[in-house]
């Protein structure tokens, strides 16, 4: 990967933060984005968690690949997240690979790039490093917090983590758990990578190289888990790919064949191989009841947090059913919550595309709570 990354906002975390896996982390990088503008009472900003492939440039023009932002759909002038009329804050994870540490910087103890030597992070790890900004931008209480897939999780431990520092949540997509085939699918994903020659044991770096051709597969793996089989169907069908028949080789005969290839090939041009390791396996360690006792409801206790939790009914990664739990925690906890499955055939990249229903919903939902939340300072 020869993205430049030396231009991006960043804040310098001072502060030391104790990883779960028991390593202590500080002076480190966090890359974020803000979009709109921040009121003279700060209650007017909505954190955006970003999903597994994703970066802090959630709209506008991303200056690194030069496209636009991966949540233009939802955040801009007049949109769900109003850019007009809210401050919405978006951050890189640790771990990734847009200018938030992670296994590409440099080892200070070896001057060279951390490859695997980069501790190993969880999803509760990439919240607590995301609090230091909310601290830095002077924000208490947030308006909302939202986020989908790799972002829900984010933000149910957001939320579980600091119970008091959101208004509104909005868990899009997710699960408080990681399914045996998500997992499953993450270890596939990785092994591709693994397995490419030019791997070499996470140090490629130093060779200036990538191992694209296990990055492409690992991206194929999880593009495939992004859609569903009614929605591939209509969209490819058995269409070949400009011609008349069958070539009669390996060669991409097929529409979805071109297709997968494009998203796999497109990837390892902004995203860098070991960061897919350390981001897929916080995910595969993510388990919010296992971190209370009293499970996931304990993990919601005292939610003074008004959420909705929004699901999509052709979604097999993280399934309405699996939505529907933390509803069920979240209600047995006393929480304030709401719940919406939007019908469609886009699967789990729903909340990523032009779903009117979905959108409708979450402009919604935000600017509801924002008037709530006036007339509450008004009595």
């Amino acid at each position: 990967m020869n993205i430049k990354i030396e231009n991006i906002k960043k804040l310098n975390v001072s502060k030391p933060l104790k990883l779960d896996c028991g390593k202590t982390i500080n002076n480190f990088p966090l890359a974020y984005e803000t979009f709109g503008t921040l009121n003279s009472e700060k209650d007017n900003a909505i954190l955006v968690f970003h999903a597994l492939t994703g970066d802090q440039f959630v709209a506008g023009m991303n200056p690194i690949t030069k496209k636009e932002g991966w949540w233009v759909t939802a955040v801009g002038p007049g949109k769900a997240l109003d850019t007009d009329k809210y401050f919405v804050i978006c951050a890189n994870v640790i771990g990734g690979c847009m200018g938030s540490l992670g296994p590409r910087n440099i080892n200070p103890e070896t001057k060279e790039p951390y490859g695997l030597d980069f501790p190993v992070i969880t999803i509760r790890d990439m919240v607590r490093a995301q609090e230091s900004l909310l601290e830095h931008l002077g924000i208490k209480k947030l308006l909302c917090a939202t986020g989908g897939s790799m972002g829900g999780m984010q933000l149910l431990q957001f939320c579980a983590t600091f119970p008091d520092k959101t208004f509104s949540a909005i868990p899009i997509a997710c699960s408080s758990s990681h399914s045996a085939q998500n997992i499953a699918l993450n270890e596939l994903a990785r092994q591709a990578i693994m397995a490419d020659p030019v791997w070499e044991n996470g140090k490629y770096l130093k060779k200036n190289i990538q191992p694209k051709n296990g990055l492409a597969v690992a991206r194929m793996v999880g593009h495939i888990s992004y859609l569903s089989e009614k929605g591939m169907q209509e969209k490819f069908g058995r269409k070949l790919q400009e011609k008349a028949d069958y070539e009669f080789s390996f060669n991409a005969d097929f529409q979805v064949e071109s297709y997968l290839r494009h998203q796999g090939n497109t990837f390892v041009e902004r995203f860098d191989a070991n960061s897919v390791l350390y981001i897929t396996r916080a995910m595969d360690y993510f388990d919010l009841s296992k971190q209370f006792q009293g499970g996931l409801t304990e993990a919601f206790k005292n939610q003074k947090t008004k959420f909705l939790v929004i699901s999509f009914s052709s979604d097999w990664l993280y399934t309405t059913r699996e939505n529907k739990d933390i509803v069920i925690a979240l209600n047995a906890s006393g929480a304030d919550v709401s719940f919406s499955e939007i019908i469609t055939d886009k699967g789990h990249d729903s909340f990523l595309v032009d779903e009117t229903e979905f959108l409708k919903t979450l402009k919604g939902f935000i600017d509801s709570m924002y008037e709530k939340l006036k007339n509450e300072k008004r009595i």
